[in-house]
Order: structure tokens, then C-alpha cells, then sequence
């Protein structure tokens, strides 16, 4: 049978895939187009309505994006409204949305969703609404320690994507991407996803328990062991593990992960983990009012003053300094 009669089997035994996308102010564009071409590619190789897909919002209004671009949508997302797919998509200003009836919102809507997406930063709200207590969940490289920290009851991964039983969350635009074809695999079969994947000139389809790339610099060039080494690094912000654990736990000697590290990034382990660090330290003073006592504990510093050594060294200014600094300097 070929591809062209499996996709029209498919539409002749099932009705198309319900997709309502409930859009949240300050998504990215690039994220939005990420959800939708996937499956706009899908039904036009299938030649028929596979996907029936359609972007809401909470009042109705137009959304305002990331870059400032208002994404239309069709109507207000009424939450009672049955549907076979539920993707919220959330990115800027999503960990600071604690409307109740935004929160409310979106617990009725998963109850009445066969699959429930949190895209980006759409397991926030997720998990604001206690629907990813329990489960295992992704959200962006940037908000990671915040995450952990506001919802212990998640089983926060440095992947691309989870996909825990009814639940997915994703990462970002691209892990997106990959989801969405995973998607079009999952209803058409593995050779209609390659078709998908394809037609964006996307030939390296990455899976979902792969590291997210902004945080491990993972990819193809890069030793396996050096990406695990990383990725226990960012798991271990909060409370660091020595570098000789660290070693032993991706089959090395301290001196062959050393080795590894010069060669593949220019620097030691123990410093690029300190870097690791700081970085999320950094977001922390530029994009929460925790006091640096709290930020200092968050990212494995043994005191304020410690930590605010170590941050006065690696970015030449301090914690309180750099929160008083213009978000644009």
C-alpha cells in the first residue's frame, strides 16, 4: 500500500484531529509557526484534513507576541468545548500569570482534551494548575531553576520535550517542531513525518529526551559523555556534585573528563559548571525579586557573600548592581 493510500484509509475510516491553540501574550512567533506548519504540511501531503486546527485566546482578543506582532485568532476559547488536542502556548511573562480564572481556565480545558501541549512556557500554567504534579515535564533552559523551584511536585527534565501520558511539554520553537512532526508520525506513520520534516528542509529530527541545545551545546561534534556531563550539571545547579561524581557517573576518570573539557570547550569542567551557574544566577537577579540570600541557595552557593564574589568576578559588577541595571544596558 502506498503512503498516498495509507493517508486516504486514514481519512476515510477518522474524522480529522481536533487542535485548539490557546494563545497566552508574549509567545513567539517563531513558536506559533512552529505548531501550526507541521500540521498544515501534514494534511497537504495527506491530501485531505487530517489536522482540523484552530488559535483561540482567553478574551477572545488578538494576542500580543514576543516581538510586538498581534496573532489573530479566531474567537474566545470557551473551556468546556471537547477537543482531540489542547495546546497552550506561553512564552514571556508566563511565570508571573497567576490569574486565578486564567488558571481555572485552563484546568477545565485539560479536562475536556484527549492530549493537553504546554508549549514553551506553557507548563507554567500547567503546573500552576496542579495538572503536572507527579509527572515528568520540560520547560525552557532559562527558567529551568525557577521552574524547579515553584513546583517541586514536577519531575523537571532537561530534555526538548516530555511526553508524560496524556501531558507533553516542550521547550521552545524548535523542540516544537520536532514534537509536532512526532505528532504527524504518531497519526500518519513514521514515513509521513519524514515527508513533514522535509518539506522545511529540516533533515535532523532531534528526539524527545535529547538535551536542549542552548544549554548543553549538544550536538553531532560533541563527545556523548561531554553532553551527559553537562546535562548532570544543569540538574545539579542547586546543589553542585563534584567533578570526580560526575566523572565516574559517565564512565571517566576526573583527569579524562578534564581532558575532554579542554579539548571540546576550551575550558575545565569545575569552571564550566561555575559558569552554569552563574548564568542561571544572573537570570534570577534580572528576572525575579528573589533576595540574593535566596538566589545564592538556588545556585549551590554556600552564602550571599560567596555568591556574590563569585558573580562580581565572572560578570564585573554585583548581584544588586546588575538588578539595578536597565534591562536593555
Amino acid at each position: 500500500m502506498t503512503q498516498s493510500e495509507l493517508t486516504q484509509e486514514y481519512s476515510d475510516s477518522k474524522p480529522p484531529m481536533s487542535v485548539n491553540f490557546l494563545v497566552v501574550p508574549g509567545c513567539s512567533l517563531l513558536t506559533l509557526a512552529s505548531t501550526v506548519e507541521p500540521l498544515r504540511a501534514a494534511n497537504r501531503q495527506a491530501g485531505s484534513t487530517v489536522f482540523d486546527w484552530r488559535f483561540v485566546s482567553v478574551d477572545g482578543t488578538s494576542p500580543i507576541t514576543s516581538s510586538g506582532i498581534a496573532w489573530p485568532v479566531s474567537g474566545k476559547h470557551d473551556p468546556s468545548s471537547r477537543c482531540d488536542v489542547l495546546a497552550i502556548i506561553a512564552g514571556f511573562g508566563a511565570p508571573q500569570m497567576t490569574d486565578r480564572k486564567l488558571i481555572a481556565h485552563i484546568y477545565r480545558a485539560a479536562r475536556n482534551a484527549r492530549l493537553v501541549i504546554g508549549i514553551e512556557s506553557g507548563a507554567w500554567l500547567l503546573a500552576r494548575a496542579g495538572l503536572l504534579d507527579e509527572h515528568r515535564a520540560a520547560t525552557h533552559w532559562e527558567d529551568f531553576e525557577e521552574f524547579a523551584a515553584a513546583f517541586p511536585n514536577v519531575d523537571l527534565r532537561p530534555d526538548r520535550y516530555v511526553i508524560d501520558r496524556r501531558f507533553v511539554t516542550t521547550s521552545g520553537a524548535s523542540p516544537t517542531l520536532d514534537m509536532m512532526v512526532d505528532l504527524v508520525g504518531r497519526e500518519l506513520g513514521h514515513p509521513a513525518a519524514l515527508e513533514v520534516a522535509t518539506s522545511f528542509v529540516h533533515d535532523y529530527l532531534r528526539a524527545a529526551g535529547d538535551a536542549q541545545v542552548n544549554a548543553t551545546l549538544g550536538d553531532a561534534r560533541h563527545d556523548p559523555r561531554l553532553v551527559r556531563s553537562i546535562r548532570i550539571m544543569e540538574t545539579h545547579v542547586d546543589a553542585p556534585v563534584s567533578i570526580a561524581a560526575i566523572a565516574k557517573r559517565v564512565s571517566m576518570s576526573a583527569r579524562g573528563l578534564e581532558q575532554l573539557f579542554s579539548r571540546q570547550m576550551g575550558q575545565t569542567p569545575g569552571a564550566y559548571f561555575l559558569s552554569l551557574r552563574l548564568a542561571a544566577a544572573r537570570r534570577l537577579v534580572s528576572d525575579t525579586r528573589l533576595s540574593m540570600t535566596d538566589i545564592a541557595s538556588r545556585t549551590g552557593f554556600s552564602s550571599e557573600s560567596a555568591f556574590s564574589r563569585a558573580f562580581s568576578r565572572q560578570f564585573d559588577l554585583s548581584p544588586s548592581a546588575s538588578r539595578k541595571r536597565p534591562a536593555s544596558a
